[in-house]
């Protein structure tokens, strides 16, 4: 019997994974629980520390483009649209919001997956010049090598303070609250038209395996993906007609194929890549995929 070490947030998709009323047949979940799931990140980016991690997909394609031998498993753990999450100083003079050029901006990691897929839509969709932009950051990335221009914020300050003292003018990954603070994409704000142009909902989290689990355990990863389908069944027995959390590889090709075409165009990758280099066709072989 192998036990394997197993992040996953709190999410009902893996709820009935985490309790134990879904198990392995032979093997063991070993579960690290953070208080913050984005904390496990790091840890896995740099040495590979979980055999299964949930894990943010721009993270997981960030660590494929600088050579970590991390694999995608296709299941969403969060999935989204993303324009609710970005906010303006009510006192900030912009045209729209692809007016960004010398603005400040505030956001918890310039590659965190919020931050660039919103960064994406308002370069692609909205043509945003970013020329002059000064981006004010909380946290550190997880992949060290890659590119950040951040300037870390003043300790103890908070994002949301800064945008409503005008500290900042724009706030990443940040609801506006009406109170001085108003939504950046105020001609989409929930993001439905973007949705209907593009035929996808914004992955946020996936689950990511090493190379070892690939190599060694391949049979328990088919398994646990097989738990996921059979948990994803038990928190939504209606299947939705448009899913923000879709299973399975091709379900999610849009979505990924959108978020490398962003990451490319922000000119984030150490080499173009397409979707099917997150997946190893291993993987994609144990799970029918």
């Amino acid at each position: 019997m192998a036990t394997f070490k197993t992040v996953l947030g709190p999410h009902a998709a893996v709820a009935a994974i985490k309790s134990g009323e879904l198990r392995l047949k032979s093997d063991e979940l070993e579960f690290t629980d953070f208080k913050q799931t984005h904390h496990a990140f790091k840890r896995m980016v740099d040495r590979q520390a979980f055999d299964i991690c949930e894990m943010a997909i721009t993270t997981l394609i960030l660590a494929k483009s600088y050579g970590r031998p991390l694999h995608l498993l296709p299941a969403v753990m969060i999935g989204r649209l993303q324009q609710p999450v970005a906010s303006v100083n009510a006192r900030s003079k912009m045209a729209g919001p692809g007016d960004l050029r010398g603005k400040r901006i505030g956001v918890r990691s310039f590659a965190q997956t919020t931050v660039t897929w919103q960064r994406g839509i308002l370069k692609c969709d909205y043509d945003a010049d970013f020329d002059g932009v000064e981006w004010i950051k909380f946290e550190d990335g997880h992949v060290p090598e890659a590119p950040d221009p951040g300037t870390q914020a003043p300790e103890g300050r908070k994002m949301a303070e800064m945008l409503k003292a005008g500290d900042i003018d724009v706030a990443l990954g940040l609801k506006a609250d009406g109170d001085g603070t108003v939504p950046l994409f105020s001609d989409d704000p929930e993001g439905q038209a973007w949705h209907k142009r593009h035929g996808c909902f914004a992955i946020n989290h996936v689950i990511a395996v090493p190379e070892t689990m690939v190599r060694d355990h391949l049979d328990a990863i088919a398994e646990f993906y097989a738990l996921l389908r059979a948990n994803k069944s038990l928190a939504e027995p209606e299947p939705l007609a448009d899913d923000p959390r879709p299973m399975g590889f091709e379900a999610n090709r849009a979505s990924l194929e959108l978020l490398i075409r962003y990451m490319n165009e922000l000119d984030m990758l150490r080499v173009r890549m397409t979707p099917d280099d997150l997946i190893d066709p291993r993987i994609r072989e144990a799970i029918g995929e």
